[in-house]
This record gives C-alpha cells, sequence and structure tokens, in this order.
C-alpha cells in the first residue's frame, strides 16, 4: 500500500524572483547564517546560478551577516541560557559559523565575563529544586552534575572549583 506522502508530488523550484521572496521569508521566521541560507536556497533553486545574485542582494540590504549573526548568537545563550564558551562556540559551529567568526564574537561576548559567576548561576537555575550540599554528596549526583557543566560548555578546573564549595569529593572528580 502506498502512503500519503508518495501522493504528494514534488515540490515546485524556484525562479530568481521567488528565491529571493523564499530568503526574506525564511530569514523573518528566524535568523540564519549565510551558510544556512544557502542551503536552503540551493534546495529549492530551479537555477543554480540564480543564489548567488539572491546571496549578494541579501548581504547588500545588510540582511545577511554572520558576524552580527554570531555577535546576537552568542549574547543570547550567555544572557537566556548562561552557557559557558565552549558550547556558544560548539553551536556557532553547527550552524555553519566560520571558526574565526564564531570565536571572535564569543571573545567579545565573554571578554568581561566571570566563568565563576556563571556556572553559579547555571547551577542556581538547573538544580533549583535540589539541596546542593545533600545532592552531591551522592557520588553519582557529583558526576552527572559535573558532566552537565561540561556539556553546558565550562572549563574543567572552573567546574570542579565551584563544585568544591557543595562537596568534599569533588577532587576525586579532578584526578
Amino acid at each position: 500500500m502506498l502512503e500519503r506522502s508518495q501522493f504528494r508530488p514534488p515540490p515546485k523550484k524556484k525562479d530568481a524572483a521567488k528565491l529571493w521572496d523564499y530568503a526574506l521569508h525564511a530569514l523573518g521566521r528566524r535568523a540564519l547564517t549565510a551558510a544556512e541560507i544557502r542551503q536552503k536556497l540551493k534546495e529549492k533553486a530551479e537555477d543554480a546560478g540564480d543564489i548567488e545574485p539572491v546571496m549578494a542582494k541579501l548581504r547588500e540590504y545588510g540582511y545577511l551577516n554572520d558576524e552580527r549573526f554570531a555577535e546576537e548568537y552568542a549574547n543570547s545563550r550567555k544572557a537566556n541560557q548562561s552557557f559557558g564558551k565552549m558550547r556558544v562556540l560548539q553551536d556557532l559551529r553547527g550552524r555553519r559559523v566560520g571558526s574565526e567568526i564564531a570565536a571572535q564574537a564569543v571573545g567579545k561576548i565573554y571578554a568581561e565575563t566571570d566563568e565563576v559567576a556563571l556556572v553559579e548561576e547555571y547551577i542556581a537555575r538547573k538544580f533549583r529544586s535540589y539541596n546542593m550540599i545533600e545532592y552531591l554528596a551522592e557520588p553519582r549526583h557529583l558526576a552527572s552534575a559535573y558532566r552537565k557543566l561540561r556539556m553546558a560548555g565550562f572549563s574543567s578546573p572552573v567546574v570542579v572549583k565551584v563544585l568544591k564549595r557543595y562537596s568534599e569529593r569533588a577532587e576525586e572528580i579532578e584526578e
């Protein structure tokens, strides 16, 4: 038996004018990097030669700027989720922002940031329902908290330093 999706005709490809409209709608829904919008246009383009003129026009009008995107993204992740530098860098690379651009943006946003305070803020938000001293007394919870903080992008020495405030066993992780 045929599935319902097999009855659907393939999506129609778009000419240059429709690609422009599609790009504007895509950027209106959410911020995209140049690589992400290029990929979307490749999937929709009737002629591959129409992609670069659309990309150039997007840059000319200021709708596409990876430097600005990286800075806003890093600032948002820091302010809203209290993520560390490494996590934000990893996320930007996942969004296909150039390594150099990502490193500059993260460096600029995190330049004046106290990483210890950021870890404390993250712990206060993520572990708010726990008494941390009691919770981290159990080795598996301590290891879990360490992994969670490392996945959030914080450096190992800082994570251990903060966890030592709640548990004497944090030194075991250091080893």
